[in-house]
C-alpha cells in the first residue's frame, strides 16, 4: 500500500507567483510561502503540492522547464527553497514538487544542444524527424525553425519539445526509437537524475504533470507504465519515505500498473468528476452536475465511474479528490457559495488524498475579463493572487498595483482570509472544520472503506457509509426522505438541516448529515 504518512494528509495546492510576496516585485515567492505556513497548518493541511518553481522563460507558467536543478530567480533562491524545505518539516509539513517529465523549454541546454545540427550528446534527447520534409500530419510538430534537418515534436505548446521516452509502436521505423531502445532509457536515467537531486534534499515527493505522455504511440499506456514502475522501484529502494501523483485520471493505470500512490480525479468530458461538478449541457448552459444550484444531476452517473476505479486501485494506492486546481475554472464560476460547503463536505468525507487549491478555502472567483498571462489563457481566471486580508493588494504585495503578476479581484463581495477567520459559517471555517473531523477520525481518512447506503438515477439525496460514520447529502431544492434505521446513532456534523423518525431520516434541501453509530 501507499507510504503511511499518505493515510492522513490533506494537501494544499499552491501558485507560487499568486500566493504570497515577500519582497514587493509584485510576484510570489519563497519567502512569502514560508510566512504562510502557519496558516496553512491551521486550517488544517499537513502537505504541499508547489507548483513548478524551476528556472524557465514562463511561456508556460513554469511548465517548460529551463533548468530542472536551479531555482527561478523571481522565486528566490536555491537557500530559499531549503529554508522553506525546513521550515515546512519543522510544522509537519510534506512538501511536493511538480515534476515536469514529458517535455522542456526549447530554451534548455538539451535541446539548444539538439537542434544544432552538430553531433552532440543530446542529439537523441528529443524527437526528430530525419528530414525537414518529413511531418507526419498524426504529430504535432514543429518545422524548419532550427539548423537541424529535421522537424520535432511537442507535447503542447511550439516551446515545448517532447522528450524521447521512444515509441511503443513504430510506424516510421526511419526516425522513432522503440520505447526500450538505449536512447529511450538514457532519458530515464536523466529524469531519476532530476529526481534524485531534489530527493537527496530531502523534499517528500512528486505531482508528475502529464504523467501519461512519455511513450509515444502507446494507446494503452503499457510502455509508460513500465518506465513510472522502474521509477517507483527507484524510490521504493533508496527514498521509501516519498511519493509519486499523477496527473492521469485513471486510477487503473496510474495506480495499479504504473506504481504511482496517488492519482488527480480531473474534470474530463463525461467522467466522474465533471458529473459531479462540472457538467453542462452546453459550454454557458444549464448546470447538469449533481452539486449544481437547481441540481439536475445524477449521481449514479459518478458511482458507474467512480467505484470501479475506486474498487481495482484501493488495496494499491489512492484516488485524489481536488477542489479546484490551476487549469479550471475555480467552483464559483458554477456553484453558489453554500453549494461550495456542500462539496467541500462530500470531498472530505470520501476516500483518497484530498487537494485544496490555494484560496477554494475563502471562496476565490473565477476571473473572465483576464487576457492570457504566460501561457495560462482561459485558465488564467483562476491563477489570480491570492486574497488575504483588506490591506493594500489585499495583502498579496506591497508593490505598486501595476506590478501585480495578475490583478486582484475587487468586484463587490469579494473574499478574504481575514472577513472568514473566526467567523462562523464561512467557506474557510466550514472546511477546516471538515479538515478536522477527517483527520481525527480514522473511518474518515483516507483508506477506510466506502459502501453506497442509497443511490438512485437522477434522484437525491445520496448516501454513503465510511465505517460507522454514515452521510447524507442533499443539494437539491427539495428536502428528501430517506428510510434508514438511525437507531444508536447521533448526529456527527451536519450543514443545512435535517430530521431524524421512525425508520427514516429527512435530509433538507442543501443539506449535509453525517450520523455515527455509538457504542
Amino acid at each position: 500500500m501507499s507510504t503511511s504518512w499518505l493515510k492522513n494528509s490533506v494537501f494544499y495546492e499552491i501558485y507560487p507567483q499568486s500566493f504570497c510576496d515577500s519582497n514587493s516585485d509584485g510576484i510570489g515567492d519563497l519567502r512569502g510561502i514560508v510566512t504562510k505556513l502557519d496558516y496553512i497548518k491551521n486550517l488544517g493541511c499537513n502537505a504541499i503540492w508547489i507548483n513548478p518553481i524551476y528556472d524557465s522563460p514562463f511561456m508556460d507558467a513554469g511548465y517548460d522547464v529551463r533548468d530542472y536543478k536551479m531555482i527561478a530567480p523571481r522565486y528566490g533562491t536555491m537557500e530559499d527553497f531549503e529554508h522553506l524545505l525546513e521550515q515546512a518539516h519543522r510544522r509537519d509539513i510534506r512538501i511536493l514538487l511538480d515534476l515536469v517529465p514529458g517535455h522542456t523549454s526549447d530554451t534548455h541546454e538539451w535541446f539548444q544542444s539538439a537542434k544544432t545540427g552538430f553531433p552532440t550528446p543530446h542529439d537523441d534527447r528529443y524527437i526528430f524527424t530525419k528530414c525537414v520534409w518529413d511531418a507526419p500530419s498524426e504529430y504535432r510538430m514543429m518545422c524548419g525553425i532550427c539548423e537541424r534537418d529535421g522537424n520535432y515534436l511537442v507535447n503542447y505548446f511550439s516551446s515545448q519539445p517532447a522528450l524521447n521516452y521512444g515509441f511503443y509502436e513504430i510506424t516510421h521505423p526511419e526516425w522513432q526509437f522503440s520505447s526500450d531502445s538505449k536512447e529511450a532509457w538514457e532519458t530515464v536515467d536523466a529524469l531519476k537524475d532530476i529526481m534524485r537531486f531534489w530527493l537527496d534534499k530531502g523534499i517528500d515527493g512528486f505531482r508528475v504533470d502529464m504523467a501519461d505522455s512519455l511513450v509515444k504511440n502507446d494507446d494503452d499506456k503499457i510502455a509508460t507504465a513500465k518506465i513510472w514502475r522502474d521509477i517507483r522501484g527507484m524510490m521504493d529502494s533508496d527514498y521509501p519515505d516519498a511519493v509519486l501523483v499523477s496527473e492521469w485520471s485513471n486510477p487503473l493505470r496510474a495506480i495499479v500498473n504504473a506504481g504511482f500512490h496517488a492519482d488527480f480525479y480531473l474534470d474530463h468530458p463525461g467522467n466522474g468528476f465533471n458529473e459531479l461538478f462540472r457538467k453542462r449541457a452546453a459550454p454557458d448552459g444549464d448546470n447538469l452536475s449533481f452539486f449544481a444550484d437547481g441540481a439536475h444531476g445524477d449521481i449514479t452517473a459518478f458511482l458507474a465511474d467512480y467505484v470501479p476505479a475506486y474498487m481495482c486501485s484501493k488495496n494499491h494506492g489512492y484516488i485524489s479528490f481536488i477542489t479546484n486546481n490551476h487549469d479550471m475554472p475555480r467552483a464559483p464560476f458554477y456553484m453558489s457559495e453554500w453549494m461550495i460547503q456542500l462539496s467541500h463536505a462530500f470531498i472530505m468525507t470520501m476516500p483518497g488524498v484530498p487537494f485544496v487549491y490555494y484560496g477554494d478555502e475563502i471562496g476565490m472567483r473565477y476571473r473572465t475579463d483576464l487576457i492570457s498571462k504566460e501561457g495560462g489563457f482561459s485558465r488564467t481566471g483562476s491563477r489570480t493572487p491570492m486574497q488575504w486580508s483588506n490591506e493594500k493588494n489585499l495583502g498579496f504585495s506591497d508593490a505598486d498595483e501595476d506590478m501585480l503578476y495578475l490583478p486582484l479581484d475587487y468586484s463587490e463581495g469579494y473574499p478574504t482570509v481575514e472577513d472568514q477567520i473566526g467567523v462562523g459559517g464561512s467557506i474557510y471555517e466550514n472546511l477546516k472544520s471538515l479538515i478536522a473531523l477527517r483527520k481525527a477520525n480514522p473511518e474518515l481518512m483516507n483508506e477506510s472503506d466506502f459502501e453506497i447506503v442509497y443511490a438512485k438515477e437522477k434522484e437525491y439525496p445520496f448516501v454513503y457509509k465510511r465505517g460507522s460514520f454514515t452521510a447524507f447529502i442533499n443539494p437539491s431544492d427539495e428536502d428528501k426522505t430517506v428510510e434508514f434505521n438511525a437507531d444508536g446513532m447521533k448526529e456527527y456534523y451536519f450543514l443545512g438541516g435535517y430530521e431524524i423518525g421512525n425508520g427514516t431520516v429527512i435530509i433538507r434541501s442543501r443539506s449535509f448529515l453525517l450520523l455515527r453509530k455509538e457504542g
